[in-house]
């Protein structure tokens, strides 16, 4: 079992705790996790754009001009790709770009990103995280005692304090032990979890 130190908010040592290697210490396999960051940003997308095709475009039913005699080249209608206002070639149309990923890959996954966390010693712990009022000065002095820049804050349950202090730092995202995946724990580089958050993710994912 990994062992990585648990800090207070002050940036202070406090102890240690043994990460289940159920979830933290499995084998990182950067295929699935490829595959979840790309199934997770496809499902975002909204697949809205669209583009006339040569047929769509109106007008153009008419030859512009006759097909031999003239110097110019052979046109058949003003529509086409190659003229000002003509349509677009394989234009896109509305589309679902989702695709699904299997529940245990989904797990896999994730388990790979929080292994990742460990073993570049970018997985912070914190006996507790509590604010006693809404205030982003008092997050940022948090941060600024675990010299952390960009992370991604896990909480075990909502703390509506802690999570409007953090709003407005930019590059600081909060989650819920219920909503963590692999895009933002990539994304934000560091992970803070408090110590009951990271019992809640071992009894999920274990």
């Amino acid at each position: 079992m990994a062992k990585v130190s648990v800090y207070n908010m002050e940036g202070n040592q406090v102890g240690e705790i043994e990460l289940d290697d159920a979830v933290f210490g499995v084998e990182v396999n950067e295929h699935l996790v490829h595959m979840a960051v790309v199934n997770q940003l496809a499902n975002k997308r909204q697949g809205t754009q669209s583009a006339k095709t040569r047929a769509q475009v109106r007008g153009g039913g008419r030859k512009p001009w006759r097909q031999k005699g003239t110097g110019h080249a052979r046109q058949g209608s003003t529509r086409a790709p190659q003229w000002t206002g003509g349509g677009v070639v394989f234009a896109p149309k509305p589309r679902d770009y989702s695709f699904k990923m299997n529940r245990k890959e989904r797990a896999i996954a994730l388990k790979s990103v929080l292994t990742s966390r460990v073993l570049e010693n970018k997985l912070i712990v914190l006996d507790e995280l509590k604010l006693d009022e809404i205030k982003t000065k008092k997050m940022q002095g948090v941060l600024n005692n675990l010299k952390v820049k960009k992370a991604l804050v896990v909480l075990n349950e909502k703390n509506e304090n802690v999570i409007l202090s953090t709003r407005n730092i930019p590059n600081v995202q909060t989650a819920l032990t219920n909503t963590i995946n692999v895009y933002d724990i990539l994304k934000y580089n560091t992970m803070i979890v408090t110590k009951d958050a990271v019992k809640t993710i071992e009894e999920v994912y274990a």
